[in-house]
């Protein structure tokens, strides 16, 4: 398998079949969707989701603040996402939406808690869904990420769920229940979420506006996207698990520059990064002229272990990209702005 793959152009029964996706999983989903009380409460059997039209999709239905914990059942599995509703949220309006996935041997909850995203969710007002895996990996789970092998090197279970159908279907869930802006949708994940993350970028190009893994940058081959997709990753030179220099698990061979070129010239970028320093420590890398106004964008973090980085050493870099007036010092307020310049056409 190469690393090397260019995105195909799409002919016009391709787009046309994109076009339609959302739609068709709307109808899929009202068939094998079921949404359950949360984790270890009582109940009758659950019901089976209807969703409302594309005008009315969650909106005008109130929601308060906080996380819940939602048991969801599909291809007869039940999964387990927190829902983390911010602040101020008032159903009127359509919100944006992140998907936040954990790392291999993790959980929802832990994630929830390792990438502390309800606080900017709060503050920039978007809701923040945080998906489970479902193959046991120590105290956690694991992602099934299509051809990838799993922490160790053993293949995913031939039973598996399929978690690139369970994710993709999971929007259209969330969009069903709250009101979500169907033109900007974002997912970000660690490690072996990093890893889904970029699996998403490629296969729901048309569903996700731009993509943030963290500790994790790859790109999938095959990689059929439909369109250039905007990708920020943040990746550490002390990590010990995914190493920045390539040369780790069987998933994990070539660097993680290297999988932003690959990326930069899966987006059609320009074939030269911009390199800058915006804090001590930190080195952003930058692929421009990208196709559809994309950016593929690498911070690197001198030392930096197998972890989700915040603090001052990206203060910089939010300000650059929200102005002199941001506070904000952390990754969750870097990727939040890069979200934000970029959207479904």
């Amino acid at each position: 398998m190469t690393d090397h793959s260019r995105r195909r152009n799409p002919d016009a029964g391709t787009i046309r079949r994109a076009a339609l996706v959302l739609p068709a999983l709307a109808i899929v989903c009202s068939v094998l969707f079921g949404v359950g009380p949360a984790a270890g409460s009582s109940g009758n059997a659950p019901p089976t989701v209807v969703l409302a039209s594309a005008a009315k999709q969650g909106c005008g239905v109130a929601v308060g603040p906080g996380s819940t914990t939602l048991s969801l059942h599909i291809g007869g599995h039940t999964r387990t996402v927190i829902v983390h509703i911010p602040t101020g949220y008032t159903a009127k309006t359509k919100v944006p939406l992140v998907l936040n996935m954990h790392g291999s041997g993790s959980t929802a909850a832990e994630q929830e808690l390792f990438s502390g995203m309800d606080v900017e969710s709060d503050a920039a007002g978007f809701i923040v869904a945080y998906p489970q895996g479902l193959i046991r990996s120590g105290h956690g789970f694991d992602w099934n990420v299509p051809g990838v092998p799993l922490l160790g090197g053993a293949a995913p279970p031939k039973n598996a769920a399929n978690d690139m159908q369970f994710l993709s279907l999971l929007v259209a869930v969330l969009q069903q229940r709250y009101c979500v802006n169907p033109s900007r949708i974002y997912a970000t994940g660690f490690s072996g979420g990093a890893r889904m993350t970029s699996q998403l970028a490629c296969e729901y190009s048309n569903i996700f506006a731009a993509v943030a893994p963290v500790s994790g940058l790859r790109r999938p081959t095959p990689c059929d996207s439909i369109r250039s997709v905007p990708i920020v990753a943040f990746h550490g030179t002390g990590d010990s698990v995914d190493p920045y220099n390539g040369h780790g698990q069987a998933y994990w061979t070539y660097s993680v520059p290297q999988a932003e070129r690959y990326w930069a010239s899966q987006d059609e970028c320009s074939t030269h990064a911009a390199t800058s320093n915006p804090d001590p420590g930190v080195t952003l890398t930058t692929y421009s002229r990208c196709g559809g106004g994309a950016v593929v964008e690498l911070y690197t973090i001198t030392g930096e272990g197998h972890e989700w980085p915040d603090g001052p050493k990206l203060k910089k870099s939010v300000t650059r990209l929200l102005g002199p007036q941001s506070t904000a010092v952390n990754a969750d307020a870097v990727m939040w702005a890069f979200f934000m310049a970029h959207k479904l056409p």
